[in-house]
C-alpha cells in the first residue's frame, strides 16, 4: 500500500474513532468509569489491518482530540493512560499469540487493562492507591462484558472489511 493511501485510511479510522468516542459521551453512565469503549473497535481494526504502531497512534490522537472536543485535561490523562495500556496489551496478544486468542479475548484483555490504567491515574490524582483496589473488581466485571461486546463487533467489522475488494492490503 502506498503511503498516501495508508495516511488517508488512518485519518478516516481516527475520524470514525472520534465520532464513536463522542457518541458514547451521550450515552447514560451506569457507574463512573464504566463505558462501552466504542472507539476501541477502530483500535482493533487498525491493529489487525495496519499493525501495532499505527494502532497506538490512533489511540493517542483519538484520546487527545476527543478530550479537547468533549472533555478536560484530566479526562485526557485518563483516556491516554487507559488507551495506551490497553493498546500495549492488545498489541502484544495479537502480535505474539494471535493463534491462541480471538479478537474477543484480545478485546476483553484490553478492556481490563484500560480500566487498570485509568485507576492508576485516579490513584495518582487523588493520592491514594485505595481507589485501585476498591474499584478494580467492579470495573473488571464490567470490562468482561464490554470487552466481549467490543470484540464481537470488531470481529464482524474485520470480517466485513476483509470481504470487500476495495479494502484489501497486507495486514500489519
Amino acid at each position: 500500500m502506498n503511503e498516501v493511501k495508508k495516511m488517508v485510511m488512518l485519518a478516516l479510522i481516527i475520524s470514525q474513532a472520534l465520532v464513536l468516542h463522542l457518541i458514547e459521551g451521550f450515552m447514560p453512565v451506569v457507574a463512573p468509569g464504566i463505558k462501552l469503549g466504542l472507539a476501541n473497535i477502530m483500535t482493533l481494526v487498525t491493529l489487525v489491518f495496519f499493525g501495532f504502531k499505527e494502532a497506538l497512534m490512533v489511540v493517542m490522537v483519538r484520546s487527545i482530540l476527543g478530550s479537547l472536543l468533549a472533555g478536560s485535561f484530566t479526562s485526557m490523562l485518563y483516556s491516554l493512560a487507559g488507551g495506551i495500556l490497553s493498546c500495549l496489551t492488545m498489541g502484544l496478544l495479537y502480535i505474539r499469540w494471535r493463534n491462541y486468542f480471538s479478537i474477543i479475548g484480545i478485546s476483553t484483555a484490553g478492556a481490563i487493562l484500560h480500566n487498570i490504567g485509568q485507576l492508576l491515574v485516579a490513584s495518582w490524582v487523588f493520592g491514594t492507591i485505595g481507589i485501585l483496589f476498591t474499584y478494580l473488581p467492579i470495573l473488571t466485571i464490567a470490562a468482561l462484558g464490554t470487552g466481549f461486546f467490543i470484540g464481537l463487533v470488531s470481529n464482524y467489522v474485520i470480517k466485513y472489511l476483509e470481504s470487500q475488494k476495495w479494502f484489501r492490503w497486507e495486514r500489519g
